[in-house]
């Protein structure tokens, strides 16, 4: 090319844009071809069921998946599952408040979630703490304020929170101040439907 009189210094300019440009548009196709592909997201299955749940397999059988409690829940805490849409809440994220009507259980016509008397009668899990993740030794009781059934409480002689079995509802809601205070979280619910050995 060099010896082509007629191939200038404009040409030479032209050819080694056009072949850069190409390059890089190889490289670029080659690239997206190459990305793998992205992993699917992780289904949770520490999800809670709403109040007034009946068990796990009556539910699935009575629930007929149409959104009336998640529209009830003015706090937003109920929302659908990501595979089968049922209805569910992620304590960590939103847990129930425990409404004084409990609207959610009475916008339900398939009676899978069913009346309770009172707030106290509700059973959507458990909360179980780490104790070496626990602060409550270094002062840190803000999950025990914040229990709206008394379920918890400090153990002083021992400096531990201990959780009453028979009164945790699962709301979710100690769960939530400890994701919010502390940089571990050490009180978690565990679904009752886990407890029961179910799934």
């Amino acid at each position: 090319m060099a010896s082509n009189p007629s191939y200038g210094r404009r040409d030479f300019l032209k050819d080694s844009v056009l072949s850069v440009a190409k390059a890089a548009q190889e490289f670029s196709r080659q690239t997206e071809e190459a990305k793998p592909e992205a992993p699917a997201p992780v289904l949770r299955t520490d999800w809670l069921r709403p109040p007034g749940a009946v068990e796990e397999a009556l539910f699935l059988d009575r629930c007929t998946k149409c959104g009336d409690c998640v529209k009830a829940c003015d706090p937003g805490a109920i929302v659908c599952h990501p595979s089968d849409g049922s209805p569910v809440l992620y304590a960590d994220q939103s847990p129930c408040l425990l409404c004084e009507d409990l609207p959610c259980i009475a916008a339900c016509a398939a009676e899978a979630l069913e009346p309770v008397e009172q707030a106290r009668d509700i059973r959507m899990g458990s909360a179980v703490v780490t104790h070496r993740l626990c602060t409550a030794g270094q002062g840190c009781h803000a999950c025990v304020s914040k229990c709206p059934v008394d379920a918890l409480a400090m153990d002083f002689g021992d400096m531990r929170l201990i959780v009453s079995s028979e009164r945790c509802v699962g709301c979710g809601i100690c769960e939530h101040v400890c994701k919010t205070v502390n940089d571990h979280v050490a009180i978690r619910v565990t679904p009752v439907r886990q407890l029961a050995g179910l799934w």
